[in-house]
């Protein structure tokens, strides 16, 4: 079973001690203890008496992405004191790993890093590491493309001697998670997310309790985000606790994909044995043209925002925000005694995708639709396209609706004091939808709250998109209360706790 090698760097041997005790109570296997960071003479014997893991001493040059700030001479000495002092492991980087000879029972980890790429001559670099005595090859480059991930992975499968490879960066998250589905004895994961030593590197606590990465296995499906930018993403949060909580073998990824590079992309990544993608901006329509299949409302909308494999292994595209976005309607509707959208008059504030897909689910159960947008070209087009009503954004008051829906960012977080709709042109009765989920309370909502308007968030449609796209993916209904709780929990100010388990997670 792989392991998290969780890495302390701190410039004190008391906060050293403190990690080490902590990361071992939460359950934490094996720690890397990151000398060059200790602002004076590191103390061996004390890092290493009664250590409640087993360790992987590790002292980085400044070249090698390090801290040390004596000579070479002596961080050699420091390496072999760790050796003679029996640490589990010693990390060597290739070019003095001949010139520091095994002794006793430390396993040697030879290491490559490159700050800048991926070499195109890998296989003969991770030949010549191995050449070298190690017990374990750790070969470490910068993704500058997706694809960087599946060679140091193909990398992995093949080695001989055991292998951990990944990319650094934010591209290169997807090889981080999934080194040990494909043969890697451990990856690396840092304290907590407030320090992270590597670019790209995830906590302890995401590795653990969201990824599962101990429980990833060579059999295990894997499903993904795609988009650029994708850090900011809670979809990986929302699935992985859903395939948990429904005790499915599955991880999902978070995969950051430039736009020249999508098609490119996951036919690579087919090596990943993906089995499912959630897009998001900008690769909707790239889905809807990747796909061998297409549902009538992605093809409608132009976009699809899912991508999954049916038994025959075809990729099948759909659009889940579609119904998630006229269900979250009806919830408002209901709370005032109505039962569908024909005949109601519906404002939509905004032109983007996620407005193209609602106004299409306005239009097809027939509701009457008005679209304003600050930008009035792109919003006279998506309402020609739709075949309906226009207002400029300065003459949205004017316009009676009984439905209005906020498609814009406008009072996303951070900027949670700006609202797209004053509360003056509201009125009794008026269902209030925003599409805006982070805050859940929109100040949007809170005035139409105020103004006693029915209304919903926009956690209602997020959740239930990802759901659809959840029994897409497993065949199987999506723990929905479990989902909305875990988003709820997650956006709101209070620090969001992890769950250990599914009974927590429930």
């Amino acid at each position: 079973m792989p392991e998290i090698c969780v890495t302390i760097g701190r410039t004190r041997h008391k906060m050293v001690l403190a990690e080490h005790r902590a990361l071992a109570e939460r359950g934490a296997t094996l720690v890397e203890l990151r000398l060059d960071w200790i602002s004076r003479q590191a103390d061996l014997s004390r890092l290493l008496q009664n250590r409640p893991t087993p360790v992987v001493v590790t002292c980085r040059r400044p070249d090698d992405g390090g801290r040390w700030r004596g000579s070479e001479d002596d961080r050699r000495t420091l390496l072999r004191q760790a050796i003679v002092s029996g640490a589990e492991y010693v990390d060597l980087e290739e070019d003095i790993a001949g010139a520091i000879p095994r002794f006793g029972k430390t396993k040697r980890i030879v290491s490559h890093h490159d700050f800048v790429q991926t070499p195109d001559d890998l296989e003969a670099i991770h030949a010549r590491m191995c050449k070298l005595d190690p017990d374990v090859v750790k070969l470490v480059t910068t993704a500058n493309s997706p694809q960087d991930n599946v060679r140091l992975l193909h990398l992995v499968k093949n080695a001989v001697v055991p292998t951990v490879a990944f990319c650094m960066g934010d591209l290169g998250v997807v090889s981080r998670i999934l080194c040990g589905k494909f043969g890697a004895p451990f990856t690396y994961a840092t304290f907590s997310q407030d320090r992270v030593l590597a670019p790209g590197q995830l906590s302890f606590e995401e590795m653990k309790r969201i990824y599962h990465f101990e429980k990833i296995g060579p059999q295990t499906p894997v499903y993904g985000v795609l988009g650029d930018p994708i850090g900011h993403s809670l979809s990986p949060l929302l699935h992985n606790l859903a395939f948990h909580h429904e005790r499915i073998d599955a991880c999902y990824v978070p995969m950051r994909v430039p736009a020249d590079e999508f098609a490119d992309t996951l036919r690579a990544y087919e090596f990943l044995g993906v089995q499912g993608y959630s897009v998001t901006i900008p690769h909707k329509q790239a889905a809807l043209r990747f796909a061998n299949l297409a549902d009538e409302s992605s093809v409608e909308i132009g976009a699809a925002n899912t991508l999954f494999k049916d038994p025959q292994g075809k990729w099948r595209a759909s659009n889940t925000d579609y119904a998630a976005a006229l269900e979250s309607i009806l919830i408002g509707l209901a709370q005032k005694g109505v039962k569908s959208l024909s005949g109601q008059r519906v404002l939509l504030l905004g032109a983007g995708g996620a407005a193209r897909a609602i106004g299409l689910a306005v239009m097809k159960s027939q509701g009457v639709l008005t679209v304003t947008n600050r930008t009035k070209a792109r919003g006279k087009t998506l309402a020609d396209e739709l075949g309906c009503q226009f207002v400029t954004w300065e003459n949205r008051g004017a316009s009676a609706c009984d439905v209005l829906v906020n498609c814009t960012p406008v009072g996303m977080s951070p900027n949670v004091d700006d609202t797209p709709y004053a509360q003056h042109w509201m009125h009794d009765g008026l269902v209030v939808f925003d599409t805006v989920y982070n805050p859940e309370n929109t100040l949007l909502l809170k005035e139409a709250r105020e103004h006693g308007c029915s209304v919903v968030s926009g956690l209602e449609m997020f959740v239930r998109q990802a759901a659809a796209q959840f029994k897409r993916f497993t065949g199987r209904e999506a723990p929905l209360d479990v989902m909305r709780e875990t988003l709820r929990r997650r956006i709101s100010p209070v620090r969001y706790q992890l769950p250990d388990d599914p009974e927590e997670a429930s």
